[in-house]
């Protein structure tokens, strides 16, 4: 009972605003006075927990992201994809889904996204007859294609916590990834027919876009950053490098390329990076430190034990146990951010899931999926509010086009990943895991 009071007490935290790494403090502190923990003991087991090489990757991968946010790595990339899929209707929708999927290949982060992507395209797709409301949810929804194309961090934090592969873990997103972007592509062309109208505003717009630099310029402006997911993703799978030694080595391009390729990255905008990346890592670790004794806690009182028994009395169906931890994590993902989901609530479902027969990594994959929808899904929504501040519109406007690319795109992804546990776990077993 008190750890149904406890996550609760989470999710009102949360409700009135109290930043994240607090909430979690608050939720600890509860904790402790519940069940009178040791806090010694505790305390040291927490700083046990964060003495991990993968962590290291986390530092790394966020600074990277936030150098290629100010080192002009987004806007190259999308003159490329604006370039591939001009003069078709829709292409520049298309242009930024695309974008947001190699963006993510090489950043890891969803917000280095939306910040980076949208700034340069929100207006573009306006003047192409784009409504806003409609792009800010596009936006939100494609930057999430960071969450599942490795290298994510959330993929990191989900592992570092459950104790597994990195590696293994990244290779079993990217399918679900690929079929994200595919079904966003999909669904911005079916829309694009109805939403777009060919004005005289529009038809300006596209000259505009057709008298542009030479399809020679962009590609090769853009080389540099396309090579980057190559290398990182090649050394990973490879096993040329680890993740770790991959978020090094995707720190060591982003300043190679921002300093003296693109030449956009001052040492002024470095060190604004530098205090960004910071300030985003250490609260991550405040966040982590706190769930992994939240954790020590509730798997001491065996708390996921008696989850695990609670559903099991309502249903021993397979289909139906993975119904219920899906709807759970949408709902949990809706009110909570993707963090409190991906380092509390997830682990608490795994032995549920694994005692059913579900693989550790296939269930990372459901994971990162419910993540993606609850990113999007009001009343929490933090990437979606985020998008609709980027692109200068209500999040009234936004909140039917983000359920609409829920119920026709993500939520037939994340049921797909569940269901055919093949499109997950593939691709690790042929690497080996």
């Amino acid at each position: 009972m008190e750890a149904i009071y406890a996550i609760g007490l989470l999710m009102a935290l949360m409700i009135f605003g109290v930043p994240v790494a607090w909430s979690f403090a608050g939720v600890l502190m509860f904790l402790v006075w519940a069940y009178d923990v040791n806090t010694t003991t505790l305390l040291l087991q927490g700083f046990r927990s964060l003495d991990s090489v993968i962590l290291l990757a986390l530092p790394l991968f966020v600074l990277a992201g936030y150098l290629m946010q100010s080192g002009g790595v987004a806007e190259r990339l999308i003159r490329f994809m604006a370039l591939v899929l001009r003069g078709r209707k829709g292409g520049m929708g298309g242009a930024m889904i695309a974008t947001s999927g190699v963006f993510g290949a090489i950043s890891g982060t969803a917000t280095a996204a939306v910040a980076s992507i949208g700034t340069i395209m929100i207006d573009p797709l306006t003047e192409r007859g784009y409504p806003r409301g409609y792009s800010s949810a596009l936006l939100g929804m494609s930057s999430l294609l960071g969450i599942l194309i490795p290298p994510s961090i959330t993929l990191i934090l989900f592992g570092v916590v459950t104790k597994q592969s990195i590696t293994a873990l990244f290779a079993a997103t990217v399918v679900p990834g690929l079929l994200l972007m595919l079904g966003l592509m999909i669904f911005n062309k079916i829309m694009t027919r109805r939403i777009l109208k060919d004005t005289p505003e529009r038809a300006a717009a596209l000259k505009r876009q057709s008298n542009g630099e030479s399809p020679l310029r962009s590609t090769m402006q853009a080389l540099p950053a396309l090579m980057m997911p190559v290398i990182i993703l090649g050394g990973i799978y490879g096993g040329v490098f680890t993740p770790t030694e991959a978020a090094a080595v995707a720190l060591f391009m982003a300043i190679l390329i921002g300093f003296f390729i693109y030449r956009d990255l001052t040492l002024a905008r470095f060190r604004q990076s530098l205090l960004e990346a910071g300030e985003t890592t250490g609260t991550i670790i405040l966040i982590l430190l706190f769930s992994f004794m939240i954790g020590r806690i509730m798997v001491a009182e065996g708390v996921p034990q008696d989850l695990t028994e609670a559903a099991t009395k309502v249903t021993d169906n397979m289909i139906l146990i993975l119904l219920l931890v899906n709807a759970f994590l949408i709902f949990v993902g809706m009110i909570m951010d993707d963090l409190s989901v991906t380092v509390v609530i997830a682990p608490l479902m795994m032995p549920l899931v694994v005692s059913h027969g579900v693989d550790p990594v296939h269930y990372a994959s459901i994971v990162a999926c419910s993540v993606v929808i609850g990113a999007n899904s009001p009343p929490v929504a933090p990437i979606l509010y985020m998008a609709c501040r980027i692109g200068k519109v209500s999040i009234h406007h936004a909140v039917v086009p983000a359920l609409q690319l829920i119920a026709f795109v993500a939520l037939p992804v994340m049921l797909l990943v569940t269901f055919v546990p093949e499109l997950s776990l593939f691709l690790p077993r042929l690497l080996g895991f």
